[in-house]
């Protein structure tokens, strides 16, 4: 069974007990003040397992099946054995970091909270890209797919952009660092993975 799956498996179960159980929800979602005024560190991890909606759980877990079997293969066929363990790195560190920014903003605000695994998807999505530039990303309601070297920077944008302005509960900024952790990561573990995307852009434009 795939890491990915294990990921997904745990991540509903768990969003499952959460939706009946506030007092679960309330202790594992990310709250900075917790982390730093009673040392709640696992909620840099924890609050990932839960989500807000059905529609929330269904989204991430629908985009991480989708890219994260593909990250999982490449990584396995680069890194053979060790591949496992760089992506659990990779999910583990984009929903950490994903969330450090809004650490910084929040850790004297005790009412803020966030919930779900969007940062480690996008982490995953974005490692999915360095692989895969040219692979079509649909989404809804747009009916053609998009190639991946666009969609990246036009989410990168749209996510700072949506975080500048705070109209909505959607944790963007999240999103944005996920998804450049997860781009960086990949080419740090392996550098010849920059030329030969460098390569496949250079034969397009």
């Amino acid at each position: 069974m795939s890491v990915t799956i294990i990921i997904i498996a745990i991540t509903v179960i768990v969003s499952l007990l959460a939706f009946n159980n506030h007092d679960i929800f309330r202790r594992l979602a990310f709250n900075a003040y917790d982390i730093k005024h009673f040392k709640n560190s696992y909620r840099f991890l924890s609050y990932a397992l839960i989500h807000a909606d059905w529609i929330h759980l269904f989204i991430n877990m629908m985009v991480l099946y989708s890219f994260g079997r593909i990250v999982e293969e490449y990584y396995a066929m680069l890194f053979g054995v060790k591949g496992i363990l760089y992506f659990i790195l990779l999910y583990v560190g984009g929903t950490a970091l994903s969330v450090l920014p809004s650490y910084g903003k929040h850790k004297d605000d005790y009412s803020y909270t966030a919930v779900g695994a969007s940062g480690a998807v996008s982490a995953v999505l974005f490692a999915s890209i360095v692989f895969l530039p040219l692979g079509k990303i649909i989404i809804f309601p747009i009916p053609i797919g998009i190639p991946a070297i666009i969609f990246g920077p036009l989410f990168l944008i749209y996510s700072a952009y949506m975080n500048k302005k705070n109209v909505d509960n959607v944790g963007h900024d999240a999103h944005f660092w996920g998804a450049i952790f997860g781009f960086v990561f990949t080419i740090v573990l392996k550098p010849d993975l920059i030329v030969r995307l460098f390569s496949i852009l250079s034969n397009i434009f």
